[in-house]
């Protein structure tokens, strides 16, 4: 099964929770600002492997983003 790479950055996030509309993996938190549950911290950014059956609703997400804050790649190819 292909796997795909998310990363979010939270510190652009301003929480217009569009998001969290299209993946139920974000969430918006007290601060306002969406979380990617079950994501790791590497550097700035918040990373969660998805597996084909999310792609679609992950990609509506990202393009869904006002700031672009999400990307998605496969590989080292960005998808959205």
């Amino acid at each position: 099964m292909a796997k795909y790479k998310i990363e979010y950055d939270r510190e652009k996030c301003i929480g217009a929770a569009t998001c969290t509309v299209f993946y139920k993996k974000f969430k918006l938190v007290k601060d306002g600002k969406a979380d990617l549950i079950g994501s790791k911290k590497e550097g700035d950014l918040f990373v969660l492997e998805v597996s084909e059956k999310d792609l679609k609703k992950v990609k509506e997400a990202a393009e869904s983003c006002p700031v672009n804050a999400i990307h998605v790649y496969d590989g080292d190819k960005k998808l959205a």
